[in-house]
Formats: C-alpha cells, sequence, structure tokens
C-alpha cells in the first residue's frame, strides 16, 4: 500500500511540473532560511560552553552608585578573587585577567608589530578555562614573571611553527620565554586573546577593594547555587570594604554603602549568559544581545510557515484538477482514510525534496551568510545533535503541519456531486484567505520593522553627539614612541592639514579607555555628596582636536600652570553637584591623607562617551599623561597627503614599529555593529519572506483565473475591458493586502516601540511608516499576480468560452 503511495505521488509530481516547481521552490527557500537563522541562533547560544566547568563559572560583577550616578561594572577589585578562594569553602578557584594593556609591540625579525589581542591572568587560568595545549607546559605556564603563552596561530607567525615552546619572544622591548602553546581561543568565546603574560608583571597598588580594574571568574563547587551565594558576597562588602572605605568617606557602619539611594555590592553573573545578556562597562569584547536572537528566531519560523501556507494554498487551489480522481477513488471503495494517507505521503515526500535542495542552497549561501552576520559558522555545525534532529524531523513535520489542510479538505469531496461537476472545489475559502492575510502581515511586520531599524541608524549616524567625529586619525601603538608623544605630536602638527592632536587613550567611544572614579563636593568626604564619575586624564589639545564645546569658562590652557590642579566637567555633573555656577567652585577626590583638591575652570557639552543606548553621565576632564592613543585632527582636503607624511614622521622616531591607524568615526560607528548586522540580515530575510508569499499569490493568481476563463470570456463578450477584468481579479487579492497591513501595524508598533526602548537616544516612530509599507504590500502584490491576470483578462473571448 505504502508503495503505491509513493507512486502515486512521485507521478503528480512528475505530471504537474509548474505546480511542483512552485511547491518545491517556495519550501526550498523557507527551509533554507530556517536552517542559516537556526545556525546562526545555535551560534550564539554556545558562546563559552566549551569551558568544561562552563555551567559552573561565574563572573565577579560590581554594581556602584553615589550621588544618584549608578556604574555597572564588569570589573573588580583585584583581592576578590583570592578572598573568595580563602573564605569561603564553596569556591573551587578563580582567575583575574588584566587588560588595561590594550597592545603591545611584539617583535618579528626587523619589524615591531602592534598586537592588539593580549592580556595578563593568573597562574590559575588553566584551572578555570578549557584552553587545549598543543606545546608545552598544560598546567602551571605561567608561574613565572618571564613567560608567555602564545596561540597556535601566533606561534606559526611569529616562529613558523607550533613547536617553539622554550623560544624567545620580545614585547615591547622586554623578554618573554615561550612556556606553553595554546589551541586558537574558539571564536564562540566572549574573550579572544593571542598573547597572555603573566599576571606577577603587572605593576599595580595590590590589595585595594575599592578600585576595580579586573575582569574575576570563580568556579563554583558543584551543588553550589550561585544565587544563594550571591547573598553571602554581601559579607565581602562588611569584612573588606568598609574598612577601607569608612575613614575615606566618613562611615559609621557597613550599612551606610547600602542605604538609601547608595549602593556598592557584587554579584556572580553566568558565564553562558555573558555574550547575550551582558552589556558592562569593562566588558572584555562587544557582547551581542539577546533580542535581537530571538527576532531572528521569529523570522525564522514565521518563513517557514509562510512557505507552509503557500503549500496549503497551492494544494487546496489545485484542488479542482484533481475532483474527479477523488470522486473513482471513492466510487472504486477507496476510503477517506486512504486518501489522507495518499496526500500526506505526496506532501512529506514534496517536504523532503524541498529539504534536499535547501540544503544544496544552506552549503552555497553560507560563505555569503557567514560575512553578513561576521560569523565563522561551518556546515558541520548542522551535525549538533539539536540542529540534526530539526532537520531530519522537518520533512516529516512539515508534510504532515502543511499536508495535513489538504489532505482534509480534498479527501472530504463527494463522489456524485464531484463526478456531475458540482465540487465547488475553488470556492472562496475563509480559511485561506486568513492564510493568505496571515503571510502578508508577517511580510508587512518585516517591512515596518526593518524601516524602523535604519531610521534608528539613521539617527544616530546623524545626531549632534557633543563632538566631531569626522577626519579625527587616531594612532594606536603609541607606546613605541617610549616618552617621546609629545614630540611626535608636535613634528606632526607641523604637516600641512595636520589641525590639532591630543595625547590620550580616553576617546569618546566605547571601544577605548574607562576609568571610574568618585569626587565629593567637601573636603570632608561622605556617602551623601560623593559622585560617581567617569575620570578621564588628557592633555590641553584634548577639546579642541576632538571638536567639543566649553558652555561656561575655559579650556585647559599651557599658558595656567595652575591647571594642573583643575578640572573641566561636562553638564551633568555639573547638574549632579548641584551648582548654578559651578566655575571656580572646588571639588575633591582621593583619600585621606591625600585628598586632592581640584578647581573647576570649565564646563563642556555633554557629549556622548558611550553609546547611544545610554544616557550622557557625569565626567570630568583633568590634566594629566595617558598614552594610549595618539589622535590628531585632520584637513578634509588633505587626508591621504597628510596620513603619508605623518607616517614618514612616525618612521623616523620609531623605525621598526608597525604604523597601524583608524578613523574615530569607524570606532564610532562599530559601537553599533550589531543594529547595523541586524538591518541588513532583516532586510535580505524580508526580502524572501515576501518573495516567498509572492511565490503563493502568482499561484493562486494562477488557478483562480484558469477557474474563471469562461466568466472573463463572457464578461469581455458583454463589453467588459481588460482593465475592468483586471480589476476583477485582482481585487479580492487587493483587498486580503490592506487586511494583512491593518494587522500588521498595531503589532509591528508594540514591538519596534520596545525595541527602541534600548536607546537612551532614539528616532521618532512616524505614521508614514505604515503607509510605505502598504503601498510595498499592495505593489508587490500587484505585481506578482498581474503576470497572470493580464494573460488571461487579454484572451480572446473565443477562446474563453471554448475552455
Amino acid at each position: 500500500m505504502f508503495r503505491s503511495y509513493l507512486k502515486i505521488a512521485w507521478r503528480n509530481l512528475r505530471n504537474h511540473k509548474f505546480h511542483s516547481f512552485l511547491n518545491i521552490f517556495g519550501l526550498s527557500l523557507g527551509i533554507t532560511c530556517f536552517l542559516l537563522i537556526m545556525l546562526y541562533v545555535n551560534d550564539e547560544f554556545s558562546y563559552d560552553r566549551f569551558n568544561q566547568k562552563a555551567e559552573r563559572t561565574y563572573r565577579i560583577n560590581a554594581d556602584v552608585k553615589f550621588g544618584g550616578v549608578e556604574q555597572l561594572v564588569a570589573v573588580a577589585p583585584d583581592p576578590i578573587g583570592p578572598t573568595l578562594k580563602s573564605d569561603y569553602p564553596e569556591v573551587e578557584d578563580y582567575v583575574r585577567f588584566y587588560t588595561k594593556e590594550d597592545s603591545r609591540l611584539i617583535r618579528k625579525g626587523n619589524e615591531l608589530i602592534n598586537e592588539h589581542r593580549v592580556v595578563h591572568a593568573d597562574s590559575t587560568l588553566f584551572n578555570v578555562f578549557t584552553l587545549p595545549v598543543v606545546a608545552g607546559n598544560g598546567t602551571t605556564p605561567l608561574n613565572d614573571a618571564g613567560s608567555v603563552v602564545i596561540t597556535a596561530s601566533m606561534a606559526k607567525k611569529y616562529f613558523g611553527s607550533v613547536n617553539c615552546v622554550g623560544e624567545i619572544l620580545e614585547a615591547d622591548g622586554k623578554h618573554y620565554k615561550v612556556t606553553a602553546v595554546i589551541k586558537d581561543i574558539p571564536a564562540n568565546a566572549h574573550f579572544n586573546f593571542d598573547f597572555i603574560f603573566p599576571m606577577s608583571e603587572v605593576d599595580y597598588e595590590w590589595g585595594n577593594f575599592l578600585s576595580a580594574n579586573f575582569q574575576t571568574y570563580v568556579v563554583l563547587k558543584p551543588g553550589v547555587d550561585y544565587l544563594q551565594f550571591n547573598k553571602k558576597l554581601r559579607q565581602v562588602v562588611e569584612k573588606y570594604i568598609f574598612p577601607q572605605a569608612k575613614d575615606i568617606m566618613q562611615l559609621n557602619s557597613a550599612d551606610q554603602l547600602n542605604r538609601g539611594d547608595n549602593r556598592f555590592e557584587f554579584n556572580l553573573f553566568p558565564l553562558t549568559d555573558i555574550h547575550l545578556y551582558s552589556d558592562r562597562q569593562g566588558e572584555m569584547s562587544a557582547n551581542s544581545n539577546v533580542q535581537f536572537v530571538y527576532i531572528f528566531l521569529a523570522i525564522a519560523i514565521f518563513i517557514l510557515l509562510i512557505a507552509c501556507i503557500n503549500f496549503m494554498n497551492l494544494s487546496t487551489a489545485r484542488s479542482a484538477a484533481r475532483v474527479k480522481e477523488v470522486g473513482i477513488r471513492k466510487v472504486l471503495g477507496t476510503d477517506r482514510t486512504s486518501l489522507i494517507y495518499q496526500f500526506l505521503t505526496e506532501s512529506t515526500i514534496t517536504s523532503m525534496i524541498s529539504l534536499l535542495f535547501a540544503l544544496l542552497f544552506v552549503i552555497l549561501m553560507l560563505p555569503f551568510f557567514n560575512q553578513l552576520a561576521s560569523k565563522s559558522i561551518s556546515v558541520f555545525n548542522m551535525f549538533n545533535a539539536k540542529l540534526l534532529l530539526t532537520i531530519l524531523a522537518l520533512p516529516f513535520l512539515i508534510g504532515l503541519g502543511a499536508g495535513c489542510y489538504p489532505a482534509f479538505f480534498m479527501s472530504r469531496f463527494q463522489p456524485i456531486k464531484v463526478l456531475k461537476g458540482m465540487s465547488g472545489a475553488l470556492r472562496k475559502s475563509n480559511f485561506r484567505n486568513v492564510l493568505v492575510i496571515f503571510q502578508f502581515a508577517t511580510s508587512a511586520i518585516l517591512i515596518i520593522s526593518t524601516i524602523v531599524v535604519f531610521r534608528q541608524l539613521n539617527f544616530i549616524q546623524t545626531k549632534d553627539v557633543g563632538f566631531d567625529k569626522e577626519q579625527v586619525l587616531i594612532i594606536s601603538g603609541s607606546v613605541a614612541l617610549n616618552g617621546k608623544e609629545e614630540l611626535f605630536k608636535q613634528e606632526v602638527l607641523g604637516i600641512n592639514g595636520v589641525k590639532s592632536g591630543t595625547v590620550t587613550g580616553f576617546l569618546p567611544v566605547s571601544t577605548a579607555q574607562r576609568k571610574g572614579w568618585t569626587y565629593w563636593k567637601n573636603a570632608t568626604m561622605d556617602l551623601n555628596n560623593g559622585i560617581s564619575v567617569e575620570s578621564w586624564n588628557v592633555d590641553v589639545d584634548y577639546i579642541k582636536t576632538l571638536g567639543m564645546q566649553i558652555v561656561k569658562g575655559r579650556d585647559f590652557s599651557k599658558e595656567f600652570t595652575s591647571d594642573s590642579g583643575a578640572v573641566i566637567i561636562n553638564e551633568a555633573m555639573a547638574r549632579s553637584l548641584g551648582y548654578n555656577d559651578p566655575i571656580g567652585q572646588k571639588i575633591y577626590t582621593g583619600a585621606a591623607p591625600d585628598i586632592e583638591e581640584l578647581k573647576i575652570i570649565g564646563v563642556v557639552k555633554n557629549f556622548n562617551y558611550e553609546s547611544l543606548r545610554k544616557n550622557i553621565g557625569p565626567l570630568c576632564l583633568t590634566l594629566g599623561k595617558n598614552n594610549g592613543l595618539v589622535s590628531f585632527r585632520l584637513s578634509t582636503s588633505q587626508v591621504g597627503t597628510a596620513v603619508r607624511q605623518i607616517e614618514s614622521k612616525w618612521r623616523g622616531n620609531i623605525g621598526d614599529a608597525q604604523f597601524n591607524y583608524r578613523f574615530l568615526d569607524e570606532d564610532f560607528n562599530r559601537m553599533y555593529y550589531a543594529e547595523r548586522r541586524m538591518g541588513k540580515i532583516a532586510v535580505i530575510f524580508a526580502s524572501l519572506a515576501i518573495l516567498i508569499a509572492c511565490i503563493g499569490l502568482f499561484g493562486l493568481a494562477t488557478y483562480i483565473a484558469e477557474q474563471r476563463t469562461k466568466e472573463i470570456g463572457v464578461r469581455k463578450v458583454l463589453g467588459a475591458s481588460v482593465g475592468r477584468i483586471i480589476f476583477l481579479l485582482s481585487v479580492d487579492f487587493l483587498r486580503l493586502v490592506i487586511i494583512a497591513v491593518i494587522v500588521a501595524a498595531p503589532i509591528s508598533y508594540y514591538f519596534m516601540n520596545k525595541w527602541l526602548g534600548n536607546f537612551a537616544y532614539r528616532s521618532e516612530f512616524p505614521w508614514w511608516v505604515f503607509l510605505v509599507a502598504t503601498v510595498l504590500c499592495l505593489s508587490i502584490a500587484f505585481i506578482t499576480i498581474s503576470f497572470q491576470t493580464i494573460k488571461v483578462a487579454r484572451l480572446n473571448p473565443v477562446k474563453s468560452l471554448r475552455a
């Protein structure tokens, strides 16, 4: 019996090639989109899970709030890791990362290469994270101060082979012995380093619980509930934070640190949640957002549903061509159950063929998709157990789900009516109309969402962020100048086309250096007048080079030697201090007895030093040395020439060090990379969703037109024009599209408003977005059905009446 089902199914596919092509092509596209997005979603949820202790590993976060200003950071004080290990038996081990050195100059022959993926780590690194060693010491490779661990790719780059244990690596003029070579850290890790130096060489004032500069991870012993353990971290505040803070902040008890609007606490954050759920200051890399993952997952499901709806619509629409087959089978004794099995077999076979084509499309499109999504997903990722099970189940789920309605619809035809030609198989179907509305409502939602995303991106690009990001050249690796940064800056300022320059690692982009600090309004410090602030060391040319605006007071100047004890604050800081006119007022920082008094000499207009997702917080600029980067503002007409001359000056000062540069607007755009990527992917999949919906609409229009051929002939004989006939054939479909947009409007408005809520600064949601979506959907639908309606409307009525 089953063999008979297969034979009949194959014959129907072969004998109705156009119908089969529409079904298979539509389903293939839907499954292809579904599989690509599922590969993406699977990769996003796989971050850091390669670590054997991933489910028991947590990062220590710090939440600090003083003076109404909150700082949520991904870093912790240096002693907290060792303290938790020694004081709490629940802690199995810990490791700290120190990332303040964002690059090092590594020597390769006569060339110095600026490497950015560098970090300092504790010798316990390999007890926490799974980093397979391919050569050398696999247990304690970071125990010695002069040691270094490198990845396999760096071993090949600098030594030509992974067998380089014992070789000497020169970094910033210092010599390190390679003690281990590890496999390249997987791309699905929330950090990725090529050079790991020992923590023991970091020059730091150790033991300070009030300064947070280390990404710290702990492994809890099996069975320990991290949420319960979080409560014990309050004891750390009482036992260690309070003794160091009580004299500085004039505290009587540890409770004051978490009283009223103030907060000082630590909490554990699961390692496997960092990539999708964490967006704090001090992240080691730009994380993703779980909202994007759920959005793409919803798109995948909806596109697959659209493809399945196409199958259902096309199958039921084509039922007129099979009503006699059904009638004869019933007369010959075939029961309804057997007919249902027959139609379900046909739909399953169609799904299987579609899946094979979809797998081929995935293989062909994966390189392009990886480039679009900035991923390195392999075809072999489909062999993930859950994903493979989904792939194997897809044809049966689609075959059953999409084929169920057509099977029951066609198997219920009554033999007598069918053989008399009274099947009414293609009479108006409310259910089929609902399916068409669902398809185009989904398409409209995707169109509206895409427009909103790109409007927000355009808003980000054009909003006044308080500084001029254009034509600012940033040179990294300035440590190679070895104290000659100011000399280099002055030489470059003599180049035609260079307007100004500044030496500092603090820039108004989230990828630059950050330093949280606390300032007080009074010399006697307490929690009531303390404010958590971003505190940046800059030079006298910083504000001019970055194109910022002084709204009160003045800028730093070389003519005022007293500016070494001065501070420029932003408008947000002025509001936090509560001064009507802050110029000349004093603020204080430091720890007794070394209290530092700073005089406010200027107020700079608020500028967005983080992404537009966050409000502008208090900021203080002080004169100080910071040699992380050198930046220059260039003339727009002489950028290329100026860059070449700057490189010449660089070579003249350093000689063998790489000249690495970028522009500030590139760093600015990088902050919104996830949104831009989301927009591009949304455009592509929205287009594919519309294409799949149009395939079904085209098929329906074709069959509807065929069934109304005689009617059209009669109308033409009675004088109906071609335009009138096209209108009659199109109006029902266009009515459904309008209903679809009406359904899509409130849904898309709700979800996109929710997405825009992630931004402190956002674009408006204009009414015309819905009008554009309506016009686009109507135009696409009309163009799709017009191919067939125009053809039928222009038929000779004599031929139509003979049909």
